[in-house]
């Protein structure tokens, strides 16, 4: 196969490796937008400000980014591993590509202006549905830290479509003895999983950073997955989905792992750092601290009950301090455990 993937983070970049070793012996090629960042990886073979230590194949192709659609020419499959504020912009760029195209960012848009109104934002299935309804296009999604895919570590993903070609072609590509891909038509559920638990991991890591206990971390991954099923089920993600790869896996390796960005955010808010200062110390993006608020918003409009979320974007927004946003949490009305 010819892969081609879009975007030169960590995780586009680790697919990049985990392809480019596969023993089918695809023909993988690497586009960054930054020529500087370009030329460096060409000049060392690693990536060092996503990935350093790590060595890039040779066989490995790297390029600066001209228009997606012409770098596309002659690709089995195309993977877009942009942030999620790059999403539409490259999906409308691919538009007219016939090749199964798969993103790998996860999270809402931020919402969009229609006419001065703001818009609810989007998940990336219904950015595709606006701006290239024809594509056959996905999600790569699932537990996944960039830097042990990088090393070849065991790793399991799903592969989110309502178009087989997409799947089939997103296991030809990855599947293999160091990475397992599994199928799935369940695209919304697929990414509403992908989505909130970076939301969730920030409530996680807040309580770590107070010190809460295990006791009071189970109970916020517990409710959370409830949390986040219920909005997955209102936007039309089957249940079952959510005691899978994408939602329960996702949730616990975000929620409790070191290399999580989103936990971190959590554990320097309860040391007393601003957002601002969080999110500068971290030096890439942390998806939950951009699609808080969007969860919230979507939520409400579904009539969903997200009080974790909630509370998240509450501690954000500097409405609530940390010890006051687990207060909150804890004095709510008793109820029946529910989803």
């Amino acid at each position: 196969m010819k892969i081609i993937v879009f975007g030169a983070g960590a995780w586009g970049t680790a697919l990049a490796i985990s392809a480019a070793g596969h023993p089918g012996g695809h023909r993988v090629e690497l586009w960054a937008r930054d020529p500087a960042q370009v030329a460096a990886m060409q000049a060392g073979r690693e990536n060092t400000r996503y990935l350093p230590g790590i060595a890039l194949p040779p066989s490995l192709a790297l390029h600066g980014a001209p228009a997606a659609e012409l770098a596309a020419a002659g690709a089995d499959l195309l993977i877009i591993a942009t942030p999620m504020a790059g999403l539409r912009e490259t999906l409308t760029a691919l538009r007219a590509c016939t090749a199964p195209v798969a993103w790998l960012c996860k999270g809402f848009e931020a919402p969009q202006s229609a006419g001065g109104v703001p818009t609810a934002g989007l998940l990336g299935h219904e950015i595709c549905a606006e701006v290239a309804p024809q594509l056959l296009a996905g999600a790569l999604s699932g537990p996944s830290f960039a830097l042990e895919v990088a090393r070849g570590q065991p790793t399991a993903l799903v592969a989110a479509s309502e178009h087989a070609p997409v799947r089939e072609a997103l296991v030809e590509a990855f599947h293999s003895p160091r990475l397992r891909v599994y199928a799935s038509d369940d695209l919304p559920g697929v990414e509403v999983g992908g989505a909130v638990k970076n939301v969730l991991a920030i409530a996680t890591g807040l309580c770590d950073g107070l010190a809460l206990g295990l006791n009071a971390r189970a109970a916020l991954i517990t409710r959370g997955l409830a949390e986040m099923t219920r909005l997955g089920l209102a936007l039309g993600a089957r249940a079952e989905t959510f005691m899978g790869l994408s939602g329960l896996g996702d949730l616990v390796l975000t929620a409790t792992g070191d290399l999580s960005r989103n936990r971190r955010v959590g554990q320097l808010l309860a040391q007393g750092l601003s957002l601002q200062q969080a999110v500068d110390s971290l030096g890439h993006v942390a998806e939950g601290v951009y699609s808080a608020r969007t969860v919230v918003q979507r939520a409400r409009g579904l009539g969903v009950e997200t009080p974790i979320s909630e509370g998240v974007v509450a501690l954000l927004d500097g409405r609530l301090r940390p010890a006051e946003a687990v207060a909150a949490l804890m004095t709510r009305e008793p109820k029946d455990e529910a989803f």
